[in-house]
């Protein structure tokens, strides 16, 4: 596969348990749909779905990327997600923040790539959010860091290089727990 500017990775594998079901089905594969066209219409070349607890097809022209341990927590899911992508920046999303839309998508691209320290992370009214891009150059330390139910947090944790992109405006960015 060639190269790409930006690709997202769409974090969709988990069992989804206070949702009551895998959150890649929920809004009969809706909030899936919504997430890969945020990507896609926002800069990402090349668009991944992790799956794991619930195996569908993804909407087109996602390709779907299998975490085979998804069971042991979100790390599992970026790892699978990373190593599945071949760009300079990574677009990480969440299929259970179904308000995020190519704009926000678009805005946090355009800051990564404009930054030095190839680190930007969606936030709304100042509480930090997806998406998060990283630069290629951070995946080594971003996979090695990566252990349970805990994706990039504890890389961009006190870091103070992160750029933090406000998003208030175009979305709410809050992730679904539980139905309602």
């Amino acid at each position: 596969m060639a190269e790409t500017v930006a690709a997202g990775v769409l974090l969709a594998a988990g069992a989804g348990t206070r949702y009551g079901m895998p959150k890649v089905l929920a809004a009969e594969g809706n909030w899936l749909a919504l997430a890969v066209r945020a990507l896609c219409d926002g800069g990402c070349g090349d668009v991944v779905v992790v799956l794991g607890a619930a195996v569908v097809d993804v909407p087109p022209p996602a390709r779907a990327v299998l975490a085979e341990d998804w069971s042991s927590g979100l790390s599992a899911s970026v790892r699978a997600g990373l190593t599945a992508v071949d760009a300079d920046y990574a677009v990480l999303h969440t299929v259970d923040t179904p308000d995020i839309g190519a704009g926000v998508v678009r805005r946090v691209l355009q800051a990564v790539q404009s930054s030095s320290s190839g680190l930007a992370r969606a936030s709304y009214a100042g509480a930090p959010g997806h998406p998060v891009a990283v630069a290629r150059r951070h995946w080594p330390a971003l996979l090695d860091g990566l252990q349970g139910d805990e994706g990039a947090r504890p890389f961009l944790r006190g870091r103070d290089d992160v750029v933090t992109v406000e998003c208030g405006d175009l979305a709410g960015g809050r992730d679904i727990d539980v139905p309602g």
